[in-house]
């Protein structure tokens, strides 16, 4: 293999494995040492010059992060990294004087954002220190989308989702709320240099099953159905609730009829509950407020009694395929569940913009510009239903198209991501970060007893951790963005660093092609998506090869290199913004 070429930006970058699974590639690992050292407001602003809404994500994030964590892979479970972000912005205080308010000079170019959701508002986020004027529309009577209608109280109080709304309209958005757009043509005349589109996913899927019109009173749409309940419309619901489907929405229906008086509130899907696309703590959750979970049932038939819902007919699923057994399960109210798509019934068809037959838009998945070369799309309006952090990335990404666009520059050229390698090194053997590793286990989350919260739609479960908890799950952090960095002209070639290696990561052997040597290795690297880290050749004809995928960052090697061959330096790794050089 050839040496490893660590002037390549994305090195690094992947061997920060919770940094480069998150879609916004928040740092991770260097907010999560600040939160250790009780630094709240300052581990905050890079939560939100990132990922924009820490105290939200502390709550409702889907977590792609943790699956990803290094810690997961020498014990059973991942750094809490998501409760950690709830705990710096739980615990900030004010930091109104680190935030950018309105700028004073504008540049004259006049942005829309149809839609007022994660997406529109992280691209006002980035625009709007650029000098341009940023118009946001949105039918609902508040900013926040998505996260404002569907995701309930429980989970995220409004008290927090107003806080980060508002930072980013306090900088300077003109809004038109409770105005919806009926015509795209018509709204083009209105002459913004540039229009984006961050109107979600906003069609929930409907089951077309015998019975459905006649009980059509008692079968709801499960995101129509949370927005009923979010804006006070809905104030409760059957005894007896059924919701079909598998996802989060599911869990967010099936959680919000149990506090609307759903005595008996159950799941019903189609396959097995390991397949279920909802997050595992969220299953968890449900399971927690007494929710059965019932597998293999395919919706056959909504079954009325008179002018009331008696139950629905479901047959049971062997093996991807319907039994001929049917199953009865009577209920008082069905919420459906089964998905979301995209809806733009305002957009003509002789716009100029392309559609998909499944409904999307035809964009552009770099620039996120659209077949009009001024409109561009983002978040689930974009691609379809995904997630809050997922919309967060592509309105950072919209943002930088758009400021390219307006300054006519290539929206392919786009800028490289800003990084430093830097020396940690206090003394010989001494650096500036806490380099032991804890053997704390991932600390429990404090919850409102099951009885008290069941009883009140509006209060949050989760309590989160408080400092002293917060700092103890910090300490699991295995400071990923430590670097090992090896130096071929001061090695001896001892093998101390073998010896104290305490992953047995560390090789000197003989080099030859990847394949080789990931099976020559003391520990076989079998981790295909994890790189080697291959050095210049030694005297002895041998290379240093280590494999990431094994490395703690613990920072032995370099403590026991008698020669300072091996050092720890701290990659930083901050994505391209609008506004970059």
């Amino acid at each position: 293999m050839n040496p490893t070429d660590l002037n390549d930006p994305e090195y690094f970058h992947r061997v920060i494995d919770c940094q480069f699974a998150c879609p916004a590639h928040t740092p991770v690992p260097e907010y999560i040492r600040l939160i250790a050292e009780k630094k709240y407001a300052e581990a905050y602003m890079i939560n939100w010059e990132s990922n924009v809404f820490p105290g939200i994500l502390g709550r409702v994030c889907d977590r792609p992060c943790e699956p990803a964590c290094r810690r997961g892979r020498v014990e059973d479970k991942a750094v809490a990294i998501c409760r950690l972000k709830r705990v710096c912005a739980d615990n900030k205080g004010d930091v109104t004087h680190l935030l950018p308010g309105p700028s004073r000079e504008k540049n004259g170019k006049r942005i829309a954002l149809i839609g007022g959701g994660p997406a529109s508002l992280t691209v006002a986020r980035d625009l709007l220190p650029l000098g341009y004027s940023v118009d946001l529309y949105d039918d609902q009577i508040e900013a926040g989308g998505f996260v404002r209608s569907q995701v309930p109280s429980f989970r995220l109080p409004k008290k927090v989702l107003d806080e980060e709304v508002n930072i980013i309209l306090n900088m300077g958005v003109v809004t038109h709320l409770n105005t919806y757009i009926s015509s795209m043509k018509a709204f083009l005349t209105k002459g913004y240099d540039a229009v984006f589109v961050g109107t979600g996913a906003p069609r929930g899927r409907d089951l077309d099953l015998p019975g459905r019109q006649d009980a059509k009173a008692f079968v709801h749409i499960g995101i129509e159905w949370l927005a009923g309940v979010q804006y006070g419309h809905t104030q409760k619901t059957g005894k007896t609730t059924l919701v079909i489907g598998g996802g989060n929405t599911a869990m967010d229906c099936c959680r919000t009829a149990r506090r609307l008086g759903g005595d008996n509130v159950k799941i019903i899907i189609r396959g097995a509950r390991e397949n279920m696309k909802a997050s595992p703590w969220e299953i968890e959750d449900a399971i927690r407020e007494d929710i059965p979970i019932l597998e293999h049932l395919s919706p056959g038939e909504f079954v009325m009694a008179g002018d009331r819902l008696k139950g629905v007919t479901f047959q049971r699923m062997q093996g991807g395929k319907t039994d001929p057994e049917t199953v009865f399960i009577p209920c008082d109210e069905v919420l459906l569940a089964v998905g979301q798509q995209n809806a733009f019934p305002w957009i003509e068809k002789d716009s100029g913009l392309t559609f998909d037959d499944k409904g999307r838009p035809r964009v552009d998945e770099t620039t996120f510009q659209s077949d009009l070369d001024h409109v561009f799309f983002g978040g689930d309006a974009a691609f379809g239903p995904k997630n809050v952090i997922t919309a967060v990335a592509h309105g950072h990404e919209a943002a930088l198209s758009i400021d390219l666009f307006c300054n006519g520059k290539d929206l392919k050229k786009r800028p490289g991501p800003l990084t430093l390698l830097a020396g940690q090194k206090m003394g010989p053997r001494d650096w500036m970060y806490h380099s032991q590793v804890s053997d704390e286990v991932r600390q429990k989350v404090p919850m409102v007893s099951k009885v008290k919260s069941i009883k009140d739609r509006l209060m949050e479960v989760e309590l989160g951790f408080n400092p002293k908890i917060g700092f103890k799950e910090a300490l699991r952090c295995l400071n990923c963005d430590i670097q090992t960095v090896f130096t071929v002209d001061e090695c001896i070639e001892c093998d101390a660093c073998v010896d104290v290696c305490p992953t047995t990561c560390i090789n000197f052997i003989k080099n030859a092609d990847e394949g080789d040597l990931r099976s020559r290795l003391l520990v076989p690297a079998k981790n295909n998506s994890q790189p080697l880290y291959v050095s210049d050749l030694l005297p002895t004809g041998r290379v240093m090869v280590k494999d990431e995928d094994l490395c703690l960052h613990c920072g032995l090697c370099a403590e026991r290199c008698p020669t300072a061959a091996w050092d720890m330096q701290k990659y930083n790794y901050n994505p391209a913004k609008a506004g970059q050089k």
